[in-house]
């Protein structure tokens, strides 16, 4: 005869057993949510950078300028993803050590972590992070400063447009800024929860 724990645990595993089939995607009306941030065609980088800098983000628009805030913070050890490592390698000097794997056991040595973003919306200043283009999502959310590399044509101009070309990855995340939360009593606290600083990097 089963216990009522055993009732309890048998229906959690049953609810999390991977569906046979997803549910479809709501249809949306996009064309109601269309913001005009910028000309059509127009480099959107100084629109989202701009709004990113309204939400305590900070938008970097070099590897040599990634590296210059880290070194003025005293940020000298962190995880970078193996894929971007060879194009910023170059900009890192010796004094930095610079990890393409993340170690869990270690994961309060970590200053900074270097990951690739899918996208970035201009109109919000938000950041886009999936899990097929994230090495590894504590790299993202453990370290306190949190580098997401950004691809100019990766950058759309809204909501709207994110939400076409999101595609079928189950976990996508929003980034806005650094971690932030005000609680009961109103008083806004960053990095409670995740990275305290929120670099954007251009990457051309």
């Amino acid at each position: 005869m089963s216990s009522s724990r055993d009732i309890i645990l048998e229906r959690v595993r049953e609810a999390l057993a991977p569906l046979p089939k997803r549910a479809p995607l709501p249809e949306w009306d996009l064309s109601r949510a269309r913001s005009a941030v910028a000309p059509a065609g127009a480099d959107l980088w100084p629109a989202f950078a701009a709004r990113l800098r309204a939400v305590n983000g900070t938008p970097v628009a070099s590897p040599d300028e990634l590296v210059a805030l880290l070194g003025a913070k005293g940020w000298h050890h962190g995880y970078c993803d193996p894929a971007l490592w060879p194009a910023l390698k170059a900009a890192f000097p010796a004094t930095f050590t610079v990890e393409t794997a993340f170690d869990r056991e270690r994961v309060d040595d970590y200053q900074f972590g270097i990951t690739s973003a899918v996208g970035a919306i201009a109109e919000t200043g938000t950041i886009v992070l999936n899990d097929r283009g994230t090495t590894t999502r504590l790299a993202a959310l453990a370290p306190w400063v949190h580098v997401a590399a950004i691809r100019r044509e990766n950058i759309v101009p809204d909501l709207a447009s994110a939400l076409a070309v999101l595609g079928d990855d189950p976990n996508v995340i929003w980034v806005t800024g650094p971690s932030k939360t005000a609680d009961v009593e109103g008083i806004l606290i960053e990095g409670v929860h995740g990275p305290g600083l929120q670099v954007a990097l251009l990457l051309d």
